[in-house]
């Protein structure tokens, strides 16, 4: 037989309960007000290329994708980089200048669309005032330089279109910079075009991203440039070893050194080996079975044998707790001045992390911060004050190259 506890036991289990419940709702709380009292900059979230595959009203609630106003605001985000992305092939036959001029357009028309609700970002003053009115400030990120297409007076024509930073290369080896994607290192780093595209960026005020590249072109890429650098939705490689898209502890340090910051990546394979390796076999199978049977990538046949694998496997994503630990650990290497947010948010599909699945979560990182000890001063860096450390010191120099 089972006997009750005694009634003040009884009562003191129940007062504790309580009083983690009320801890816990005190966390909650404080992350929301976090998220809304510091500006909270996301430097990689791929709208534009999502709107130019189907088109949804991201001014109000979306019925799908991770971004959209409504959950924007929920969220606390106010500067979300608007990723102005190139796909790697299509450097082979041309379109990707073409291409980045669309989209730049297309997040032009949206801020025109509903200027009550966005504006247009090309300074850290416009980003403020962006806060200071209530309204989410849209700022640009070039993901892939092919856009240059071989013309060094490109680099200052995307400066004057609004670009603030540039993401070398892709998934291939292009024009400028190796890919870590890809095994054909024609480069052996940069190419000798690359390290004029560095100069020139530095010159007209456009952020460097180091995502993406080859080790060889990061090391390069940090003995070219004359400002502080960023990786724009990277993590660390310590998580998930062999893995060259994310960054060693050895560039971490370096980035730190050369005042950059990191911006974490949230897509699951970027932050565990099992989802890292998962992702892997995961791609080759499906490479394989489409070219057996004769489909390209896009087809519904592909997006079917996608589907029925991750029914019949499913996938390992990544905890809230798993994210933080890359920020853990960045600050464990180099300090907090160094780290901030890079989601990757509607370009990793559904891979996100359980707890940070669209722009509406961010307070859920921010809670775990909190419960890691994290100050609110840290908190303020890591949201968005790292990222406009950087901004600033680019476009002080670019500011003095003028004169």
């Amino acid at each position: 037989m089972v006997l009750p506890l005694p009634l003040c036991l009884t009562m003191m289990l129940s007062w504790a309960g309580v009083a983690v419940s009320a801890e816990l709702e005190d966390v909650d709380k404080r992350a929301r007000d976090l998220v809304q009292a510091y500006l909270l900059t996301d430097t990689h979230i791929d709208v534009p290329y999502r709107l130019e595959k189907a088109w949804v009203d991201v001014t109000a609630v979306a019925t799908d994708g991770q971004f959209d106003y409504p959950r924007a605001k929920q969220g606390g985000l106010n500067l979300p980089f608007m990723s102005i992305y190139t796909p790697a092939e299509m450097e082979q036959g041309g379109g990707s200048f073409q291409l980045a001029n669309q989209l730049i357009d297309s997040v032009e028309a949206l801020a025109g669309r509903a200027p009550g609700k966005f504006m247009m970002v090309h300074s850290v003053a416009d980003a403020e005032e962006a806060m200071r009115s209530g309204r989410i400030g849209l700022a640009l990120g070039m993901e892939n330089g092919s856009p240059i297409d071989h013309k060094i007076e490109n680099v200052a024509h995307f400066a004057d279109r609004g670009i603030r930073y540039i993401t070398l290369t892709h998934s291939l080896s292009n024009q400028i910079s190796d890919s870590s994607y890809d095994e054909n290192r024609q480069w052996g780093g940069l190419s000798p075009f690359g390290r004029e595209v560095v100069a020139e960026m530095n010159r007209a005020g456009i952020m460097v991203d180091i995502s993406h590249v080859s080790d060889d072109a990061f090391w390069q890429t940090l003995e070219t440039t004359e400002v502080p650098v960023i990786a724009s939705h990277s993590s660390a490689r310590h998580f998930t070893p062999g893995f060259e898209r994310n960054m060693s502890d050895e560039m971490i340090i370096a980035l730190a050194k050369n005042g950059g910051v990191i911006q974490i990546n949230w897509g699951s394979s970027f932050l565990t080996a099992v989802a890292n390796e998962y992702s892997v076999a995961y791609w080759q199978l499906s490479e394989n079975w489409a070219e057996e049977n004769g489909f390209d990538e896009d087809a519904p046949e592909v997006k079917q044998f996608a589907k029925d694998y991750r029914r019949d496997n499913p996938y390992p994503y990544a905890t809230l707790a798993e994210v933080a630990d890359h920020f853990d650990h960045v600050i464990k290497l180099v300090g907090v001045d160094y780290v901030g947010l890079g989601s990757d948010f509607d370009g990793v599909g559904d891979s996100l992390p359980t707890g940070l699945k669209d722009v509406s979560e961010y307070p859920n990182l921010v809670a775990e911060f909190l419960r890691r000890g994290y100050t609110e001063e840290d908190i303020a860096k890591i949201l968005g004050g790292n990222l406009l450390r950087v901004w600033r010191q680019v476009e002080a120099f670019s500011k003095s190259s003028e004169s």
